[in-house]
């Protein structure tokens, strides 16, 4: 019965972020999302300049809360709120963190935060 247990409790969870990552599911419509955008990307720092033209970066959704996963040695950006600008659009709200909009396509950011700068013009 346990083993029975685990494999329900496997193939829900698997069924949950397969729906969560479909490339049409809107990130502001659900409570959970993980989505990968890809483009162009950049961050600058100082000495460091970092750009790549086949970016990417993966998005996830909890509650109210976005996490923004760069990879290739970009720092991460979490804990972004967001507030429903036209249709299906979002853009972020709070300090040091605006700057980036979002919705099922499509992902623009251009963010200056300490001293650092993050931008991209990615598609989904």
């Amino acid at each position: 019965m346990k083993k029975t247990i685990q494999i329900f409790s496997m193939l829900l969870i698997a069924m949950t972020i397969m729906v969560s990552c479909k490339k049409d599911k809107d990130p502001a419509t659900t409570d959970f999302f993980i989505g990968t955008y890809k483009g162009p990307i950049s961050y600058k720092k100082g000495d460091t300049d970092i750009s790549r033209t086949d970016g990417k970066i993966t998005v996830s959704k909890v509650g109210d809360t976005y996490n923004f996963y760069f990879g290739s040695d970009i720092p991460d950006i979490k804990g972004v709120k967001f507030e429903k600008s036209g249709d299906n659009s979002y853009v972020s709200v709070g300090s040091g963190l605006t700057g980036i909009t979002i919705d099922a396509s499509k992902l623009k950011m251009l963010v200056i935060r300490d001293g650092a700068t993050w931008t991209a013009d990615c598609n989904r």
